[in-house]
Formats: C-alpha cells, sequence, structure tokens
C-alpha cells in the first residue's frame, strides 16, 4: 500500500526551506489555537508585534511576539485540518521555531469527560494521512512525551482537572461512522480531532518540540447504546473563561526543588 512507501530521507523535491528564510526576531517558542475567538480574546491582552506570516494561495496568517511574564513567545492562529497545519508548522520551523504548543477543541467519546475538560493525548490514532510521509507505518504514535509532567503542574496551579489517553486523529470528519466510533474506542480513543498524529510525526522528524492538549466541547458524544449523539450545550463565556490563558500558562518555567517537586520560576 501506498501509506506503507515511508522514505526517512531528510531532503525532498520542495524543502520548507526552498520556500521560506529564518526570520530574525522570531522566538524559538511558539504558542498557538484554532478558535479564531480564542485567538483574538488572548491577543486583545497583549501589545503584539507582528514579525511575520504563514500560509499560501489562500492568503497570509499572521505570527506575532508577544511578552508574557518577561519572556517572549510567537502566538499564531493555526489553520484546521491536518495538511494545512502541518504546512504552517514546518515553515515557522523553518524560519526558526523550536517549540510549539498547541491548543484546540475536540470531539470527546467518553461519557465521563466533563464539559470544558481538559484532555492530554498520550497517543494518536493515525487514521489520516500526512503522518505516514514522516513516521513509518503503524496505527499509532506516541505524543507528548516531553512536557506531560510540567504541563500537569501548571493544571495543578490553576486547580484544573484532566484526563489523558488515546486521541483518534482523523482527516475526514464527515466519515466518523457508528462503527468507526466503536472501533477507535476499542482501541482506547477518548477523543477524536485532526492534527495530532501528523503534527507529532512532524515535530520528531524535524527534531523539535511539541504539546498539544485539547478541551470538549466537541463533535462526538456517546450515547448509552454506544452510538454518536449530539454534545450537551455548553455556553461560550464559560469555554472563554475557562480556557481563556491556558494557551499561555505553560509557558511558567519549572525547576525542581529540594524536595523534589516542580517549583515554578516566573
Amino acid at each position: 500500500m501506498l501509506l506503507t512507501e515511508f522514505d526517512p530521507s531528510s531532503r525532498a523535491v520542495i524543502d520548507p526551506e526552498m520556500c521560506v528564510h529564518p526570520v530574525e526576531g522570531l522566538p524559538e517558542i511558539a504558542v498557538s489555537c484554532f478558535s479564531h475567538h480564542l485567538f483574538e480574546a488572548v491577543l486583545a491582552f497583549f501589545q503584539p508585534e507582528r514579525i511575520c506570516g504563514v500560509g499560501g494561495a489562500n492568503g497570509k496568517a499572521p505570527v506575532y511576539a508577544v511578552d508574557y511574564r518577561g519572556r517572549r513567545i510567537a502566538f499564531y492562529e493555526s489553520r484546521v485540518g491536518e495538511p494545512a497545519c502541518i504546512g504552517d508548522f514546518e515553515d515557522l520551523i523553518a524560519m526558526g521555531l523550536k517549540k510549539l504548543i498547541l491548543f484546540g477543541n475536540c470531539g470527546v467519546l467518553d461519557r465521563s469527560i466533563e464539559d470544558c475538560g481538559i484532555i492530554i493525548p498520550t497517543r494518536a490514532i493515525r487514521d489520516e494521512g500526512s503522518s505516514y510521509h514522516y513516521a513509518a507505518a503503524a496505527d499509532f504514535i506516541d505524543v507528548n512525551r516531553k512536557y506531560r509532567d510540567v504541563f500537569h503542574q501548571v493544571l495543578a496551579d490553576c486547580g484544573c482537572p484532566y484526563v489523558e489517553g488515546t486521541t483518534w486523529t482523523t482527516d475526514a470528519p464527515y466519515r466518523e461512522t457508528a462503527e468507526k466510533v466503536r472501533r477507535r474506542k476499542a482501541q482506547g480513543a477518548i477523543c477524536v480531532e485532526m492534527e495530532c498524529a501528523g503534527m507529532q510525526a512532524v515535530a520528531d522528524f524535524r527534531g523539535v518540540d511539541f504539546f498539544q492538549f485539547s478541551s470538549m466541547p466537541g463533535t462526538i458524544w456517546t450515547t448509552p447504546n454506544g452510538s454518536p449523539g449530539a454534545c450537551p450545550a455548553t455556553s461560550a463565556w464559560t469555554i472563554r473563561a475557562r480556557l481563556l490563558f491556558w494557551p499561555l500558562s505553560w509557558q511558567r518555567s519549572y525547576k525542581k526543588g529540594s524536595n523534589g517537586t516542580n517549583q515554578m520560576l516566573i
């Protein structure tokens, strides 16, 4: 099959460095989200400096630099859908990006996850295509390996509950049939989204750091008989209040204290 033809060569016919160049002043760390409303709301709390743009024939999305607690961080709005999201990630890596924290909503497959609950993926089901160009064929890819403990501490400081588990990455959201939902749940999936598997594969291939977390509300909910159903309505104000600063909270730095616990530096 075509998806088993992974080529580990680091050189391609077209590489990102052929399309973009390093950007002077681009922070090595970036935070990104998918929601335009959340992006605009967070941006309004800063005095952002536009430093470059990412995108293609559909236009350029601005990439800003913001100052958060004395640290300069890049902030941009990711495009929904794995190939587009990956394309912007690849360009930013070529421009000088070293770490990315990505936040978005997801569909939920586990009824025990509360509205607006934080979900930390530990592995992703590769039910998409882009990841197979960056990693050898497999059903799963491990995700969020490096910074999970740090994020646990951030959430504890915020008093925010969370769950961890397998995410189902698909590039065909209108083809999440009842049978596929049952199969993915049997594989351990607790949520479904469109980017995580491919974004982690890119990060691994390019040797950069990546962390993605999600929040419900989502597009999939399981009814008592196990079939998809409608997700309970959740107030947009509640979502905004609980999530507004979480994409940035992770950037607080920690070190090991004398008692072995994580201590906040800033």
